[in-house]
């Protein structure tokens, strides 16, 4: 019989893990990776009042390495009184699993063990080897999860060859969307000076704010690209505009702007940082500007990963999978760094919101899913 990922996903609901705490959902996981046969470590990091703990547990040494990576942290529940149930209850009603988690992702993780463990019960003999990366940092500021664990990885010998990241891709049907990459993010804060005076006199002051205008100006005017094979358009947003000025017949000494940039693999964050200083060079601006990239664009390519995984996918689902790359940033973009890496798991309708929830019947072909999954690139 099918193992059932219902249990394990509540047991990591109950777990009260908003970002950094762990709240014993990590002890969760290594629990039920143990007795199959994982070798398991754990690895925090992190200042002692932010400390992250993380897990990084193997089965086999030998290749192909697939590594399946997820995070058990969650976002907080908001208002509380707003919920139906208690947002840590694990509570099954209707068919459905509600809880903070359910759909982003605990219940994708015990998906993927659910089908990992009829995966072995069949084949204990399997070639290569499954890791599976479990961070306590995703959510939040993604500094002491995914990134500091790869590092151990490499310099511990353990970088996979592929890696399958299990964040809720699917739209609007399990299985009708694996992401291949993502947009890259950079964020850039400006400050452009200038000389208070009258605004009735204005030869006598230099408007900081007409600099920054017509320095936003020509970026905003034209297209960044028109997008490329596989992804949208590059997109510009002014995010934030202040100059801190309440009088009306006051030239304000200063302005400030903020910048998120949504790139695809047309550009990366230097390029776009030197297009924004020249644009403010352009416009005579005295200006002071932080640039930072939250993640590099990254396309993995269609190719013997991507394409077992899209069999896998139709196979156990009925749905020919899209290949995608929109949506914002998720720990693949430090995965990339080191080996293919494309991102398959639930529905999404609900992540973060208000009730969060999974339908029950939708996390156990899920699990059938990621069995499928293992059986297409193991053997």
């Amino acid at each position: 019989m099918a193992t059932d990922p219902v249990p394990l996903a509540q047991a990591l609901i109950r777990c009260r893990s908003v970002t950094p705490a762990d709240d014993g959902a990590l002890d969760v996981v290594q629990r039920a990776l143990e007795p199959l046969g994982f070798g398991c470590t754990r690895l925090p990091f992190g200042p002692d009042d932010y400390r992250v703990d993380n897990l990084f547990a193997r089965r086999g040494t030998g290749a192909p390495h697939l590594c399946y990576a997820g995070h058990t942290d969650v976002v907080p529940p908001g208002d509380v009184a707003a919920w139906t149930g208690d947002p840590f209850s694990g509570e099954v009603r209707d068919g459905l699993l509600y809880g903070r988690g359910a759909c982003d992702m605990k219940g994708g993780i015990s998906a993927f063990i659910a089908g990992l463990a009829d995966y072995l019960a069949a084949r204990p003999d399997h070639p290569g080897s499954i890791s599976l990366l479990i961070t306590g940092d995703e959510e939040a500021r993604s500094v002491d999860g995914t990134a500091k664990v790869l590092e151990w990885m490499e310099a511990n010998g353990q970088v996979p060859d592929m890696a399958l990241v299990g964040e809720p891709t699917s739209r609007h049907a399990l299985g009708d969307t694996i992401k291949i990459g993502r947009r890259g993010s950079l964020t850039a804060r400006i400050v452009v000076q200038g000389k208070q005076g009258h605004s009735a006199y204005p030869a006598l002051a230099d408007n900081p704010v007409h600099r920054l205008v017509a320095a936003l100006g020509p970026l905003l005017a034209a297209p960044l690209d028109q997008g490329s094979e596989f992804f949208p358009p590059s997109t510009l947003q002014v995010t934030g505009f202040d100059v801190g000025n309440t009088a009306s017949n006051v030239i304000p000494a200063s302005a400030r702007a903020m910048l998120n940039i949504r790139f695809n693999d047309l550009h990366d964050s230097a390029a776009l940082t030197d297009r924004l200083h020249a644009a403010l060079r352009a416009a005579g601006c005295r200006y002071e500007m932080q640039a930072e990239c939250s993640g590099e664009s990254f396309l993995t390519r269609p190719g013997p990963f991507v394409d077992a995984l899209s069999r896998a996918v139709q196979r156990a689902t009925g749905v020919a999978p899209a290949l995608d790359t929109g949506g914002g940033t998720s720990d693949a973009r430090f995965i990339a760094r080191y080996c293919p890496v494309a991102e398959f798991g639930a529905v999404g309708a609900t992540l973060h919101q208000v009730d969060e929830h999974a339908p029950v019947a939708e996390l156990r072909r899920l699990a059938a899913t990621y069995r499928a999954v293992l059986e297409e690139i193991l053997g």
